[in-house]
């Protein structure tokens, strides 16, 4: 059955709506290829109103994420200070925002993430698109060799980070220190990003 067009009035459901079908938009077709006129479509309202409720199509998908942090101010300071010590602060600004309330949303999402396969696309999309790619940027490491695979084994080591201490809790390191964990993993975020890996390395 094909979806109603048209502007809905503006009811309480009408902003779940756009976020329902938002959803749907990003885990099937990715964010880059999620255009607003067709979230609009899908919720049967016009994209006028897409725009009315969330502005931007970064916006909107931070609402679907049902993130209450913009990732933006959070890299901004991982940025300032080029490639030398990424790892310690982008490990220390990671491990603020899950120790904030934000954390809620943060493992609100991670558990969604390995529940679901749609999950899982939202999560990639998010990790892929809102983090990695803005790291990349920040470092004008985009266009380098293995930028993508460097940038993916970090965020690995991130998401391994947030499962063990806020999604399993594993003590120790459920319990550690904030500076603990910073000093442990930097090094590792630091070599991910900048340091030498063979990856001309093929099994034999």
């Amino acid at each position: 059955m094909a979806r109603r067009t048209g502007r809905r009035p503006g009811n309480p459901d009408t902003r779940e709506g756009i976020l329902t079908a938002a959803r749907e938009a990003f885990a099937e077709r990715g964010y880059d290829a999620a255009s607003i006129r067709a979230i609009a479509t899908r919720a049967g309202v016009d994209p006028a109103l897409v725009h009315h409720y969330f502005g931007t199509k970064e916006q909107l998908f931070l609402a679907a994420m049902r993130i209450p942090v913009n990732p933006v101010e959070i890299l901004r300071v991982i940025g300032d200070g080029g490639r030398e010590g990424v790892g310690e602060r982008l490990v220390r600004a990671f491990l603020g925002v899950w120790d904030s309330p934000a954390g809620v949303a943060g493992a609100a999402m991670l558990r969604s993430g390995m529940s679901s396969e749609w999950g899982a696309r939202m999560l990639r999309e998010f990790v892929t698109r809102q983090i990695l790619r803005r790291v990349l940027r920040m470092l004008d490491m985009e266009h380098e060799p293995h930028a993508n695979l460097r940038a993916a084994l970090a965020g690995s080591q991130l998401v391994g980070l947030a499962m063990t201490r806020y999604i399993v809790k594993l003590e120790p390191i459920a319990s550690a220190s904030r500076e603990t964990l910073v000093a442990a993993v930097a090094p590792t975020l630091q070599r991910y990003l900048t340091g030498e890996i063979d990856f001309d390395r093929t099994a034999s």
